[in-house]
């Protein structure tokens, strides 16, 4: 994809890293905003409009996990890549669970990052002339192209991945899924941490679901999930 319009809020307090990291993600045409630190970088995204956040954790003055969550209270549809350490594995199921799309361990290629950028790019701007991807969960709306799930007295805005996650999953209603199946098709990979990842998404959406009984994600231990529509 060409970067050549898309903009990057990049959070890295390591200045090796960032300095290289951010040359890097310029040469493949992105414009790349840096900041060294989570209270500038919450700064720098309420002046301005980004295309897509990359966070560290670790950071000065606001840690990654709580500049995340007050990005996700104003905006649910950036995407939020975050930059973890390889041994802080609880990293990154809490990153997720806070709303975060996905994950990049350090050290990492600059190649790996481009690719997750250009995935989650692609997804974000799908063209909208599209035929429109609507349905209907039992009493639910899902609004596949605006991130949307709403029933009477219920509306939630999804992010990317639940999205992803879950239209998946209705389009194999009623027959067991394999957890790889969901991993490649979602994620493009399956890995531990990766399937630690698909089981903070499923919860998500048992949650945001429960309220139509006739509604159900099984799991199906050892194979996969089962999504259920049974009004």
């Amino acid at each position: 994809m060409n970067g050549e319009s898309k903009k990057i809020l990049y959070v890295e307090d390591d200045e090796v890293l960032a300095f290289v990291t951010k040359d890097n993600l310029e040469f493949h045409g992105y414009q790349v905003v840096l900041a060294v630190n989570g209270r500038e970088a919450y700064q720098y995204y309420l002046q301005g409009k980004f295309d897509i956040c990359l966070i560290d954790v670790m950071l000065p003055l606001m840690d990654g996990f709580t500049l995340a969550k007050e990005i996700r209270e104003i905006d649910t549809e950036i995407p939020i890549i975050f930059l973890t350490a390889k041994s802080l594995k609880e990293d990154k199921i809490h990153g997720l669970k806070l709303g975060a799309d996905d994950y990049i361990v350090k050290p990492f290629s600059i190649e790996e990052l481009i690719l997750k950028i250009e995935v989650f790019l692609k997804r974000k701007y799908i063209v909208r002339d599209q035929k429109e991807m609507v349905f209907y969960l039992g009493t639910y709306m899902f609004d596949y192209l605006d991130l949307l799930l709403k029933r009477e007295h219920f509306e939630k805005r999804l992010t990317q991945k639940e999205a992803d996650v879950l239209l998946y999953l209705y389009q194999n209603r009623n027959i067991i899924v394999p957890r790889a199946d969901i991993l490649k098709k979602v994620w493009k990979q399956n890995d531990y941490f990766v399937g630690r990842s698909l089981d903070v998404f499923i919860s998500r959406l048992r949650k945001y679901l429960s309220e139509d009984q006739d509604i159900t994600i099984e799991n199906i231990h050892g194979i996969g999930f089962k999504f259920v529509i049974s009004g």
